[in-house]
């Protein structure tokens, strides 16, 4: 997601940092470049024009056009703004006594299986969250939301089949969740294919009902202006309280992202960032702002491998480095250890100035050759690299569907690393070099 966006906007800052000075037509240049970009993003166009205004009169300030870097200048007010549109700081859930939580918006957005993280992830902050499906028109998203919650290992309740009152269901639900030790929880709606008076009457009941603390609106973030208009709608009917966005790992142009929180005036509170239970997390501002500006995530990265990697491998794993005893095993070690901080190309997004190499991605198909190849290597093999001959080339080629010039390669970029590894000098000015990029 922002891909296309942030590849233009850096090349736009690119071009100003090649300025010695900027002045008033430099500056209105780079903003019709910036106002495109954003609405081929999809960003709402009342959105991006407000945006490029906001900028533009900080731009044109004594502060960029007299100072002796004008285009890092630029750079700072255009993601202190980006920051600010996407809603500033965090915001926290409320999750005041008696904690509930309704999730609305329509099919296909997710809810049901955000219903399901959400309560993955406050499992781990030490909460006991309950889940409660109130989807009383599709018995598959019932269906649905009691796997996920056998996946996540929290209790839920399911409506009885014949029920058709929300409001009954709801009262049910409560009565079965004081038999439970749960201190959050979580209602599951109905969704439409498109809002109509029926589905919003319905929720209005339920939240008349419960009067739940949060109402969080899920929407798909690659619905581009459509979700801009699910927002306002369930905004001006229901009072959310907060957003949480679906699909931000996808390839679409991710402008209703930052156009939902400014036409609602309601923070954006998560993002779901792959598929799987645990690719879901609190969403933080000036970190995506630092991602679609090619700046990185330093601490998004530092949290995502702390929750990853252990730590008495990663010291096992540093000391194996060091020694230049790392071999194939530890190789692959790594790979899983990677896999679980989630997809690659999120995390190669989080490391400063990765977004400006041209032509660098993440080819999957490439990631599973290799893994392949390493699969094919007898045990011996992997723990003694060096006895890799010609004749056990052949052999690890033909067991992994790849061609024996493909396994020379990643032998010779794996002897690339031992060596570098090996070379404490090298790794020092690595180090150096990763301290020095910005924050």
């Amino acid at each position: 997601m922002f891909s296309q966006l942030g590849d233009k906007l850096q090349d736009i800052f690119k071009d100003l940092r090649g300025h010695g000075s900027i002045s008033e037509t430099n500056i209105n240049d780079a903003m019709r470049q910036v106002r495109l970009a954003l609405l081929e993003a999809d960003v709402d166009f009342q959105v991006a024009k407000k945006f490029i205004a906001r900028v533009r009169e900080k731009a044109l300030g004594e502060e960029v056009l007299r100072s002796v870097t004008p285009g890092q200048q630029m750079v700072k007010i255009f993601h202190d703004e980006m920051t600010a549109l996407l809603g500033g700081d965090a915001a926290p859930l409320n999750l005041d006594k008696p904690a509930r939580i309704l999730m609305v918006g329509l099919n296909g957005a997710g809810k049901t299986t955000s219903s399901a993280k959400l309560a993955k992830l406050l499992k781990k902050q030490g909460r006991t969250p309950l889940l409660i499906a109130s989807d009383l028109h599709r018995p598959a998203a019932i269906q649905q939301l009691a796997t996920l919650a056998g996946q996540v290992e929290v209790p839920v309740y399911t409506p009885d089949a014949a029920e058709k009152s929300v409001v009954r269901s709801a009262a049910a639900a409560l009565e079965w969740a004081k038999g439970q030790t749960g201190n959050v929880q979580i209602f599951d709606t109905a969704g439409r294919q498109e809002i109509d008076t029926a589905l919003i009457e319905e929720i209005k009941q339920l939240k008349e009902f419960l009067k739940p603390q949060e109402i969080l609106l899920v929407a798909d973030a690659a619905t581009g202006q459509q979700a801009v208009s699910v927002a306002t709608h369930f905004n001006d009917a229901l009072g959310i309280t907060g957003i949480i966005l679906t699909k931000l790992d996808g390839d679409a142009r991710g402008g209703a992202a930052l156009s939902m929180r400014e036409v609602t005036q309601r923070p954006i509170k998560f993002a779901g960032v792959g598929e799987k239970l645990d690719q879901f997390e609190v969403f933080v501002p000036d970190r995506l702002a630092g991602r679609i500006l090619g700046m990185g995530d330093i601490v998004g990265l530092v949290e995502k491998a702390a929750e990853a990697f252990d730590e008495e491998e990663a010291e096992r794993m540093e000391k194996k480095l060091r020694t230049a005893s790392f071999d194939f095993n530890d190789f692959l070690a790594q790979f899983k250890m990677m896999r679980k901080m989630g997809p690659l190309e999120n995390i190669l997004g989080m490391i400063p100035g990765m977004s400006n190499v041209q032509g660098l991605s993440v080819d999957e198909k490439q990631i599973k050759r290799t893994e392949a190849i390493v699969l094919s290597m007898t045990s011996d093999e992997r723990a003694r690299p060096d006895i890799l001959n010609a004749r056990r080339r052949q052999r690890i080629a033909r067991g992994s569907g790849s061609t024996v010039t493909e396994v020379n390669d990643l032998l010779q970029r794996f002897n690339q690393m031992r060596k570098m590894m090996k070379n404490a000098g090298k790794m020092k000015k690595m180090l150096k070099g990763l301290q020095s990029l910005p924050r």
